[in-house]
């Protein structure tokens, strides 16, 4: 059901409503490690290597989408901060037509690419074949995807971040269910990961519907709310594009990485970099989760005029996910090695070795991506979306400099050491920008009252 945020204990308003997203999340990294696994285990380290190498062209799409519809929901829900009823609901019929617009245009542009992309990313011949494969039937899934992304991201935009996390907890469930299903009974491979995947999604999006209908009347659209006017349409793209691009601008330095880590010519090393990639998502997604509470929190309170409790709640928020990034890293540290084993097998001495490697040097500075997260979302939440977007072009300078000259200098080590400089890259303008905005709009919020 619908939550307002602008009112009671931001602290405890926050972790409520990230609780949900944080379960969310890490069902959803459960079900991902879920395949990591069972591809591992049951197929072999080269099936898994197939599927950890179109992570980055999967992320430079469906992270353009997922932010896109993330900025949507931004209106939506300023205007339910807002009380303004008829907004919200004129928002969420503008954000289902912009979606499948863009959805449609993304198909267009991925389907026929993919192969290109994989051969550009100097796919190891070895794993060409499966990833194709894999990345193809993804591709083919955005509208599944899509469906969900708007019907959770409009629910949470409302105050509601527990339905979502239901209706992907079952969708966790039937994917897993799926994976072992289609690969060892039907003997699918990698393909068979990835049309768990996309069945898991089409239930998820069709579970949100009827729930919808039922439960939120303020999300109930009218015969005149799809009457859209560029002003309405321009409102929405003007925050949601630059968010779109800021993921895949993200998303390019992952493609980056990708690129030095093929031509290590090592499908090891492989093999070992997407198994730490799926194990440091339990810790970044809890990061990420209390920035995606960021998002609607600021929302909801700038569209209330609440400035002052954007300020606290930015502050509290990151003392709890500080303390929860350095407890992570540590963790990481020292029992990394451990964790790497079970996905990769006791017998892989090496791959576990690289895995840990990437742990411990990722892990150490967790606590910049806790800031990064919540600078960022908060400033998206106030309608900015420039200097997050400055700060991905930031991520990816950084992220591709150690890309390209330290893995060429130190190999896996400094491919390693990517994301990491990447955080103190887009850092820097966030923390300048969450400083310099949350002032002027005290000031703007004091002479209101003065006037008044």
């Amino acid at each position: 059901m619908t939550k307002n945020l602008t009112v009671g204990n931001p602290a405890l308003l926050i972790v409520g409503f990230t609780v949900p997203l944080l379960i969310g999340n890490l069902f959803q990294q459960f079900y991902n490690m879920a395949d990591a696994f069972i591809v591992g285990r049951t197929i072999g380290i080269e099936a898994l290597a197939a599927v950890g190498c179109t992570g980055s062209i999967n992320f430079l799409i469906m992270g353009f989408m997922m932010g896109f519809t993330q900025g949507l929901s931004i209106i939506t829900s300023q205007r339910f901060g807002a009380g303004d009823d008829r907004g919200v609901k004129k928002s969420f019929a503008v954000s289902i037509v912009l979606g499948f617009c863009i959805t449609a245009i993304l198909m267009l542009i991925s389907i026929p690419s993919a192969r290109s992309l994989l051969i550009l990313l100097n796919t190891p011949e070895e794993i060409f074949s499966a990833a194709y494969a894999y990345i193809i039937v993804i591709y083919w899934g955005f509208p599944a995807s899509l469906l969900f992304n708007i019907c959770s991201n409009m629910m949470r935009a409302v105050g509601d971040s527990m339905t979502p996390l239901i209706i992907l907890v079952i969708a966790c469930i039937i994917n897993i269910i799926l994976d072992y299903t289609f690969i060892l009974i039907f003997k699918m491979g990698v393909e068979g990961v990835a049309y768990a995947t996309v069945i898991a999604q089409i239930a998820a999006g069709l579970l949100c519907v009827p729930y919808i209908i039922k439960k939120f009347p303020s999300l109930h659209i009218s015969k005149e709310d799809w009457k859209l006017n560029r002003q309405e349409i321009w409102a929405h793209i003007r925050v949601a594009l630059p968010m779109g691009f800021q993921m895949s601008i993200i998303a390019i330095g992952a493609v980056a990485v990708t690129f030095a880590l093929n031509n290590l010519k090592n499908t090891i090393a492989v093999a070992a970099f997407a198994a730490a990639q799926k194990i440091d998502m339990l810790a970044t997604m809890p990061l990420a989760s209390f920035g995606a509470a960021m998002t609607t929190y600021s929302a909801q309170n700038f569209g209330a005029r609440r400035i002052d409790r954007i300020k606290k709640g930015v502050i509290q928020c990151f003392a709890i996910s500080g303390t929860f990034s350095l407890f992570m890293g540590a963790l990481y540290f020292f029992v990394g090695e451990y964790i790497s084993a079970l996905f990769l097998g006791s017998g892989q001495t090496e791959a576990v070795r690289l895995s840990h490697l990437y742990l411990k040097i990722n892990g150490g500075l967790y606590i910049l991506l806790s800031w990064l997260f919540i600078a960022r979302q908060s400033l998206q939440g106030l309608g900015n979306s420039i200097v997050p977007t400055i700060a991905g072009i930031m991520e990816l300078f950084m992220r591709t400099f150690a890309a390209i000259f330290l893995s060429a200098i130190f190999g896996f080590t400094g491919i390693c050491f990517a994301s990491p400089l990447a955080w103190v890259g887009a850092c820097i303008p966030l923390t300048i920008a969450i400083v310099l905005t949350v002032k002027k709009l005290s000031r703007k919020s004091s002479n209101k009252k003065r006037q008044i």
